[in-house]
């Protein structure tokens, strides 16, 4: 692996979960004790429901085993920064979605390693050149939430700074975005290739399943729309870098790498589309007849 895998991957991870620190204060954390029910239902989805729906697809396409373990990667992280402008955009309840993430962001340190970890048993028995353990684990951890504390304490710093970059770090975080996923597909874009339509049809099938679990779940059980609307976006739009990272830079895999890669360029036009289906039309005004003269 090259120096873009090796030193820009978890560079840009760390500019981007940077960006989001610098969008976070402990009221988003204590915010999620304020809306337990909404809260409850989104962690509920993500952490278990998900990782089932995505274990019955990878079972469904019979995919690869490597391609297999990097859905069930993908499927346990957690809700990427793109939810936040998604839930503005259709009306959702942003500031759920921002102590969302920040709670996700921290659960996912142990959850996306024991998810993974159990796929590779599954899928990849007997590799054991491959797994998250202690070591990878605590390197997660940093990946992860070093850079999300580093951002909360410059905000807590110099909170005039922090509302100042976040425009610039938000325009960042996409060009870097689209760099990474780029980057993985050209990677391996062979297998890419041989595997093209099957990771194009189980990645949007993911995504869409994702945000409809996460829309009628939550309104199923009565949670206000615009909860429901911010805990679609933010269990149905996943992290694809992270996963990215995790795959080539600390698992080793570039191969495990390529569902997010896929799913990273799709999702943007799948989650755009479920944002106009479920957005609430107002009621047409019925013409008033005027009295003849």
């Amino acid at each position: 692996m090259g120096p873009l895998t090796t030193i820009g991957l978890p560079v840009a991870l760390g500019i981007i979960m940077f960006g989001l620190g610098l969008s976070l204060t402990p009221r988003d954390f204590a915010r999620v004790a304020k809306q337990p029910k909404a809260a409850l239902v989104a962690l509920v989805c993500q952490l278990l429901l998900l990782p089932l729906i995505c274990f019955g697809l990878v079972l469904l396409f019979d995919l690869p085993p490597v391609l297999a373990v990097g859905m069930m990667l993908l499927a346990a992280s957690p809700g990427g920064t793109t939810a936040n402008l998604y839930s503005h955009l259709f009306r959702g309840d942003v500031a759920l979605n921002i102590s969302l993430t920040a709670v996700n962001s921290v659960l996912a340190v142990f959850t996306l390693p024991l998810i993974t970890n159990l796929a590779i048993a599954y899928f990849l028995p007997g590799d054991e050149g491959l797994g998250l353990q202690i070591a990878k684990t605590i390197e997660v951890f940093a990946i992860v939430l070093v850079p999300v504390a580093l951002g909360m304490l410059v905000r807590w710093w110099k909170p005039a700074f922090a509302d100042r970059m976040d425009k610039p770090v938000r325009i960042a975080s996409v060009v870097i975005l689209i760099v990474v996923i780029a980057g993985a597909i050209a990677s391996n874009l062979e297998l890419l290739l041989a595997n093209a339509g099957t990771l194009a049809l189980i990645t949007v099938l993911f995504c869409v399943l994702s945000l409809t679990v996460g829309f009628l779940v939550p309104r199923l059980l009565k949670v206000g729309r615009a909860q429901s609307v911010a805990t679609s976006f933010e269990i149905g739009i996943h992290n694809a870098t992270l996963a990215i990272v995790i795959a080539q830079t600390v698992i080793g895999s570039v191969e495990m790498s390529l569902p997010a890669a896929v799913y990273g360029v799709l999702m943007f036009f799948v989650a755009l589309a479920f944002g106009f289906l479920i957005r609430e039309r107002k009621p047409v005004a019925e013409a008033v007849p005027t009295a003849s003269a």
